[in-house]
């Protein structure tokens, strides 16, 4: 078998049949098999989707596993040359995989690649692409040097901002939204690291590849990547979850730094979790003395919206139309057969 797809999937079962109908398209002309780790969800996501998708392979946990470890739960039972980690609200395009598959098998020094992530009004995601996050390059990134000079080598490394986005180019760290791995490198490096819940996982095994001696690259295809609706961000919890994870890198891959050295960025790491907290305490006092209202979309209406037809359309052809846009309206998907529409921030069901 060519290709395993491994989907870890938690509350967003409509995100997440998006993501499989595109995937059908993609994988029409690969050997290919598809598996859903479901985390636990409390909307019915299993039951709703097995009869619409009798071609995927769905595993429900009892418990939140935790993406590393839901998703080595997944990769054990692979067959694919190839593994490809991805998340549940993305959507890839018909041709997409094709030439990522096909990247791989010219390159044979690969050990994982990444595409371009579009973000919902059609912007690039800069995450798309990361380097190591070393002790000085997250003091960079912190500080503010990373956005002020995002074209030097130095102060860009974080995003590899000074990387061209039309063309292949060698990079350090994969995003895990969408990470296709050479299941050969999977095997010398080790999987998922399961100290990681959620966030870092992914920056992890991508320098352990590279350890391992292989590469990473970015390839000029894209996807979209909601970002955030796979995930609850309004929570003490993500703070903790997050801002742990690099903790536990640091730990695990720069222990012998200095100890003088150490401090200062365990200090701004601190510092950055505190003021994310104070930030959402205070959106979320607003947002409950009625000082900020939560935008409900209305059932009447999608003009706000870049509305593409799915069922005229192809995905390339509206995640192409959705990067030329002016990127004023987030992009929203019509699926005539289902009678249902998705927003970034909602599900309208209609007569259409």
């Amino acid at each position: 078998m060519k290709l395993s797809v491994v989907i870890v999937s938690y509350n967003v079962k409509y995100y997440l049949e998006q993501c499989l109908l595109s995937l059908q398209r993609a994988l029409s002309t690969i050997d290919s098999e598809v598996i859903v780790v479901d985390n636990h969800s409390k909307d019915g996501s299993c039951e709703y989707l097995r009869e619409k998708f009798s071609d995927v392979q769905f595993i429900a946990s009892r418990h939140n596993l935790g993406f590393a470890r839901a998703n080595n739960l997944a990769i054990k039972k692979c067959k694919g040359k190839y593994v490809l980690l991805l998340n549940p609200d993305t959507v890839v395009g018909e041709d997409t995989l094709i030439h990522a598959v096909d990247f791989m098998d010219k390159h044979a020094d690969a050990g994982a690649v990444g595409v371009g992530m579009l973000h919902v009004d059609g912007t690039v995601a800069m995450e798309s692409r990361r380097g190591i996050p070393s002790p000085m390059t997250a003091f960079y990134k912190m500080i503010g040097l990373c956005n002020r000079f995002p074209r030097s080598k130095r102060f860009g490394k974080y995003y590899m901002s000074y990387l061209p986005w039309d063309k292949p180019c060698e990079i350090e760290i994969v995003s895990g939204a969408f990470c296709l791995l050479r299941k050969e490198a999977l095997d010398k490096v080790g999987l998922l690291d399961e100290d990681f819940f959620m966030y870092g996982e992914d920056i992890d095994l991508s320098y352990r590849i590279l350890k391992g001696g292989y590469h990473n690259y970015y390839i000029p295809e894209q996807i979209l990547h909601y970002k955030g609706e796979s995930t609850e961000k309004s929570s003490f919890r993500y703070v903790h979850v997050f801002y742990g994870a690099m903790f536990i890198f640091f730990k695990k891959h720069f222990s012998a730094m200095n100890l003088l050295f150490s401090i200062p960025i365990k200090l701004a790491i601190y510092v950055k979790a505190f003021w994310a907290t104070i930030s959402m305490l205070s959106q979320n006092l607003n947002r409950s003395l009625g000082f900020v209202s939560s935008k409900k979309v209305p059932s009447d209406t999608l003009e706000e919206f870049l509305v593409c037809d799915t069922q005229n359309m192809e995905y390339r052809e509206i995640l192409k139309q959705l990067a030329n846009s002016d990127h004023k309206r987030p992009i929203a998907f019509l699926y005539k057969d289902k009678k249902m529409v998705i927003t970034p921030s909602d599900v309208i069901f209609d007569d259409l």
